[in-house]
């Protein structure tokens, strides 16, 4: 089968074409006929190798989440997934033909979404909801989406303006827009240099993470959910603590904390929702796997808006 795998870390040019023998499913996992493949961030930071410390070496296929058909499943799995559309979470190597999933990481899904939403809203619409939950984010407060044309900050800003006053850190005013079309109140350029918050999610992370202590209301609470920017300073928390008066928090959150049956419920209801017109999947483009390349070069420049999905 062809796959897109990383032969070398740094720029998309050490991403390659490859072929690999079709992987077999464990008997906990289903093996699927991937019809698209979502880009992340993630995917951008294994690339580069940041995050080889955290065992991905060169070789490694990227694309944690695909949609497509379920082709074959290992044993103790229900055969009745055979020939089902679904979304999964593969972990890694979706950016291929053929991709295994842990049984548990799959979802089926509604016959009107098209598998390029799915995969715009999956990873993302977890990490929003739940993102937004662990930063006990309650009805009438008010939320800074910092770094929010991504997935994940489309989702943040769409399901947290259903409560509250949403404000947004984007480049450009055209992406102020489309982001107030999704529920935004409020449009700030990147610094989000001005105004204070209740809560502040952060998709960002880096050097300027600091500065968002300053942007907190008393009692205000600050939630990493990505480090698309790297690491932050390494006394970061020492501005938290010059603000010791105003009881702020701050977390990291991944969807790696949250049960499996929980992230279920609620990609399946946000499926629905999408197809109710309720929920917005925003794919910046289309482009088959052996571009892949190309849409990490959109990435690194900036220039996507949503998510870019890969077909096969």
């Amino acid at each position: 089968m062809k796959a897109v795998a990383v032969h070398s870390f740094g720029g998309p040019e050490g991403m390659a074409l490859v072929d690999l023998p079709v992987p077999v499913p464990r008997p906990d996992q289903v093996l699927i006929a991937v019809e698209a493949a979502g880009v992340g961030g993630v995917d951008v930071m294994i690339r580069r190798g940041d995050l080889a410390s955290y065992g991905f070496r060169e070789g490694h296929v990227l694309g944690g989440e695909v949609a497509g058909v379920v082709t074959s499943v290992g044993e103790d799995v229900d055969p009745s997934w055979k020939g089902r559309r679904v979304w999964a979470s593969t972990g890694s190597g979706g950016y291929a033909e053929l991709a295994v999933a842990p049984a548990e990481e799959v979802v089926a899904l509604p016959a009107d979404l098209p598998v390029a939403d799915a995969v715009a809203l999956g990873s993302a619409g977890v990490v929003a909801h739940f993102g937004l939950a662990h930063a006990r984010f309650t009805p009438g407060e008010s939320v800074l989406v910092r770094g929010a044309s991504g997935s994940l900050g489309i989702m943040t800003v769409q399901l947290a303006a259903r409560e509250g006053t949403v404000s947004v850190t984007t480049s450009s005013a055209e992406r102020g827009e489309r982001l107030r079309a999704l529920g935004a109140t409020h449009v700030l350029d990147r610094s989000g240099s001005s105004g204070s918050y209740d809560v502040i999610i952060d998709v960002v992370a880096g050097r300027d993470l600091p500065s968002l202590f300053d942007r907190l209301n008393p009692n205000g609470r600050l939630v990493v959910v990505g480090a698309v920017a790297g690491q932050p300073p390494a006394d970061f928390g020492a501005r938290m603590m010059a603000a010791f008066q105003k009881s702020l928090s701050f977390a990291t959150f991944s969807a790696a904390t949250v049960p499996e049956p929980a992230k279920r419920e609620v990609r399946a209801d946000q499926f629905a929702a999408a197809v109710r017109g309720e929920l917005r999947a925003v794919v910046h483009e289309r482009l088959p796997l052996e571009q892949a390349a190309l849409a990490h070069r959109r990435m690194d420049a900036g220039e996507v808006f949503g998510r870019i999905v890969l077909t096969v």
